[in-house]
């Protein structure tokens, strides 16, 4: 009796041990902390990609007006 109790204790060690590394191997052992870094690391990038749209759309914009007053200003 003895030894299956111990037997079994091995065996679900062996099962927790093996779940453990195919767990961290599919997943990584990435920290909470590094994880935290690339969300705002990715946050800040999509904010400069947002501010050089909104750039270039007011150059784009401008640079019509400024087309518009020469198309209208010109001699008629």
């Amino acid at each position: 009796m003895t030894r299956q109790v111990v037997g079994s204790l091995v065996a679900a060690a062996v099962i927790v041990i093996v779940t453990i590394v195919v767990v961290t191997a599919r997943l990584g052992t990435t920290s909470t902390a590094e994880l935290e870094l690339r969300e705002d690391a990715l946050k800040e990038r999509t904010e400069l990609q947002e501010e050089r749209l909104d750039q270039q759309r007011e150059q784009r914009e401008k640079r019509q007006e400024q087309r518009e007053g020469r198309d209208s200003g010109g001699p008629g």
